[in-house]
């Protein structure tokens, strides 16, 4: 049979069939995807072969995964010489952001998007907690949203106590498989329970001594939207190591860059501190936002290559 992956634990994993039949399933042997070094070969949104169990009451075996038209992956956690596949087979994903308890940052935001550009993940940013937002941050909202749409990107403002941009998004999410994600505490199981309260995910408050979200989801999870389509919540997310991603390949990722790259005067140019480089010309230009030229040098000096 065929079926997808809605949950994994790490050992054991939850799929549901094409009939909607729902199994606890676990891995049969090591799968090796891609020649790539995951510490999760199987991911929520994969499409897996299950076989029935005789020994185990609703139990199947997974003995194959088929290949995935895409993922989102970050350096693991515990192995920075590993990577972590967030989820797969994605139509978009959707990052919750907030300016206001807890902050998040440009960096973090730009990080996201490179690794969904990396797949040609359409990607969305959500600002919420528009309510808390006080004079500083509506300014700093307006500029993020005309640097972010003059790129390319869409980005809404929410909030959920008043309702700001919440059947917006909702809309986004039909007839779609959309991975969720951002920090702690940004609100993206509050946003599931307004949207389908019959799901009760936990949400906590964030705490207040250090501003930043306490971890409410433990493991990526699939559900269905009963308009049609699917969302992926995934844990709490402090920090995104980007994956296989060499400091000459950093500009392909930012749409800005990539557009104008070719006209640089060196083929292998950094832009950095060569001549003729058309990205700096940009920046000072203001054709691209300085702001978006510090992050991708802050990124790239960041970026550790790989000795073998």
């Amino acid at each position: 049979m065929k079926a997808t992956v809605y949950k994994s634990t790490g050992s054991w994993y939850i799929v549901q069939n094409e009939a909607g039949e729902v199994f606890n399933a676990r891995m049969l042997g090591k799968f090796k995807i891609d020649g790539l070094t995951s510490t999760n070969p199987i991911a929520v949104g994969d499409e897996v072969e299950i076989e029935m169990e005789n020994e185990l009451e609703s139990g199947v075996t997974i003995t194959a995964i088929s290949d995935r038209k895409n993922y989102i992956n970050r350096t693991s956690p515990a192995n920075k010489y590993k990577h972590h596949i967030i989820a797969s087979n994605l139509d978009q994903s959707l990052l919750f952001a907030t300016l206001k308890d807890p902050k998040t940052s440009q960096g973090f935001i730009d990080r996201f998007l490179i690794a969904s550009e990396a797949f040609h993940i359409p990607s969305i940013v959500v600002f919420n907690k528009a309510d808390l937002y006080k004079e500083k941050e509506t300014g700093r909202l307006a500029e993020l949203q005309a640097m972010y749409e003059a790129v390319g990107y869409r980005v809404i403002a929410m909030s959920l106590e008043n309702g700001l941009g919440v059947s917006t998004v909702k809309d986004l999410l039909k007839d779609k498989v959309t991975l969720l994600s951002g920090h702690s505490g940004v609100g993206k199981s509050s946003f599931i329970n307004k949207l389908f309260p019959e799901l009760e995910l936990r949400t906590q408050v964030v705490s207040g001594w250090s501003g930043k979200g306490l971890h409410t989801t433990t493991f990526a999870e699939m559900f269905n939207i009963p308009e049609g389509g699917k969302i992926i919540d995934t844990p709490g997310i402090r920090e995104l190591g980007l994956v296989d991603i060499s400091k000459q390949e950093l500009a392909h990722f930012f749409p800005e860059m990539r557009a104008l790259m070719n006209e640089c005067q060196f083929n292998n140019c950094m832009h950095t501190n060569e001549p003729g480089c058309a990205i700096k010309e940009a920046v000072n230009a203001g054709i691209i936002h300085t702001d978006r030229y510090v992050s991708y040098l802050t990124i790239q000096d960041s970026i550790t290559e790989k000795t073998y």
